[in-house]
């Protein structure tokens, strides 16, 4: 059976605030992929799909255009959204000219694990269990949907959760009630329309349901289809990634970021995906063959890596003029980007710079040590081609081909697409094998803020202290200034941590100026 399913996407998602602050709820992550995406994945080839858009909806269209070229959707704007006026009423009746057939509803904040039936009859979707204040409920009598009632209705026995979902064979008599129902349709939604169904039949299916609607469902929901083996990605706040069968979407609010990640994916052709399509806002990849290589590294595998990078890291031979433009590239981007950042961190945390006791050793304030590097020896970089996230959690290693993938490139070096500082990359490799990201997304980390006294930990891999031990030696081995790339992986922890959450920001933070004072105090042994 041919048919269309209705998923009304217009809502600010108000009860999922902050993680809809930059996108529309129906793209929040749960296991490593957008809501709609656990959606479009229960219905056939063949379904056609009619999206309501409202807040955010340019991303929403651009997500369905750029990740399903081969899936046919519809789309239809809707306003108001939000305030006086606006209801999901409104918005089912906005798509009235798309769906005058047997089409599905479904909540975009909805997930099931049964199959979802055709609409070859009238039916609604139930979860068991106690019925519950925050939904609304339907009463379900031999097998059938007699009636629906509010939130603020007292419970009865017969009553279930209704969960967004339904099946609508009777199309015409859906769309007569919904168009005769004013402002008690608008604010009702479709249970308006169904609930002038109820007399034909309707049946009532039982769903294993998790709603995502809030904050707290969403995490239970998160931790119900969380994939042990899935990849560990640190969220921040305006950029996100989704796997989606066989391809990687990257999202970010900034439409800079997106065009020139994408310009630089030619630059890096050979090492990275190939870019399948991309918008304002995000684009595509196909998904890579291979294991995350922090999961898989040996030191041999480790040694290849770094002989493969060199060559990625192509340096450039700069006349006078284009040497002082980069050097004065890198003086912002090391001194200029960590005094923002470290004020960001600040601002963001409420916290101040103080003098004071890090794991049992005595350090000035943040300030004097900054004062004390030699900005102008670090800002004398090493031009030439880079990536610029550079660790282990953004290179896959293919085994049977013996083959490394690069992913998640920099946008950008001080502004220059194709030249920026070798010594960063390895910088950024250094910060990855002190720190591993699956241990962090496994909270195996603690930090200790008692005024000026603070306690910081967390656990390592012994095979990533094997490759720092080994990586130290081949920077030294190879003609690179091993300080300088000390000096830069502690200026890396201080400029990220105000990009990342509580309490691991802290920890960033507490190893950033530990690591930093480390290193200015044996310089001055050496001196």
């Amino acid at each position: 059976m041919s048919y269309r399913v209705l998923i009304p996407t217009a809502g600010t998602g108000s009860r999922l605030w902050p993680l809809t602050k930059h996108l529309n709820k129906s793209l929040v992550n749960v296991s490593h992929k957008p809501l709609v995406s656990h959606i479009i994945d229960y219905f056939p080839k063949d379904v056609e799909f009619v999206i309501v858009l409202g807040y955010k909806g340019e991303i929403v269209r651009d997500f369905f255009t750029i990740t399903y070229p081969k899936r046919r959707f519809l789309f239809a704007e809707v306003s108001p959204y939000e305030g006086e006026g606006s209801g999901l009423g409104l918005s089912i009746c906005a798509c009235e000219q798309y769906l005058r057939q047997p089409f599905i509803f479904i909540a975009c904040d909805t997930l099931v694990c049964e199959p979802i039936p055709a609409p070859t009859c009238d039916w609604i979707g139930y979860a068991e269990g106690k019925p519950s204040e925050h939904y609304r409920t339907v009463e379900v009598h031999a097998g059938n949907a007699v009636n629906f009632f509010e939130k603020s209705h007292p419970r009865t026995a017969s009553e279930k959760n209704y969960i967004g979902l339904a099946g609508i064979y009777h199309h015409q008599k859906f769309w007569d009630r919904m168009q005769s129902g004013g402002p008690a349709a608008i604010t009702a939604g479709e249970v308006y329309g169904l609930q002038g169904l109820t007399g034909k039949g309707m049946k009532a299916l039982a769903f294993t349901w998790n709603d995502t609607g809030t904050i707290e469902t969403l995490n239970h929901a998160r931790t119900f289809y969380k994939d042990p083996d899935g990849p560990n990605i640190l969220e921040k706040d305006n950029e996100t990634i989704w796997f989606v069968g066989e391809k990687v979407v990257k999202f970010c609010t900034d439409t800079t970021f997106i065009k020139n990640r994408v310009a630089r994916a030619d630059i890096l052709q050979g090492f990275v995906p190939e870019i399948l399509g991309h918008s304002n806002f995000m684009y595509c990849y196909t998904k890579a063959s291979g294991d995350i290589l922090s999961k898989v590294v040996t030191l041999p595998i480790f040694s290849r890596l770094l002989l493969h990078s060199k060559q990625l890291w192509q340096p450039h031979i700069l006349d006078s003029q284009d040497r002082n433009a980069f050097n004065q590239r890198c003086m912002h981007f090391y001194k200029n980007k960590t005094y923002e950042r470290i004020h960001l961190f600040y601002k963001t945390f409420n916290e101040t710079d103080d003098s004071g006791i890090i794991n049992g050793k005595c350090i000035t304030t943040l300030e004097s040590l900054l004062q004390r590097v030699d900005w102008n020896s670090i800002s004398q970089g090493l031009p030439g081609r880079f990536h610029g996230d550079f660790h282990f959690e953004n290179i896959l290693y293919n085994t049977a081909e013996d083959k490394f993938i690069f992913l998640d490139w920099r946008q950008d070096f001080g502004g220059d697409l194709v030249i920026g500082d070798i010594y960063y990359d390895l910088a950024k490799l250094l910060h990855g094998l002190i720190v591993c990201h699956e241990l962090i997304n496994k909270n195996y980390f603690s930090v200790t803020w008692h005024g000026r006294n603070v306690d910081f930990d967390f656990y390592r891999k012994q095979i990533l202290v094997e490759c720092e031990l080994f990586y130290y030696n081949w920077i030294v081995e190879n003609g690179f200034d091993k300080g300088k790339v000390l000096t830069l992986t502690a200026l890396i922890y201080l400029n990220i941590a105000a990009l990342h959450h509580y309490p691991y920001s802290h920890m960033l933070y507490a190893l950033g100026k530990y690591m930093l004072h480390s290193i200015l105090e044996a310089n001055n042994e050496t001196h």
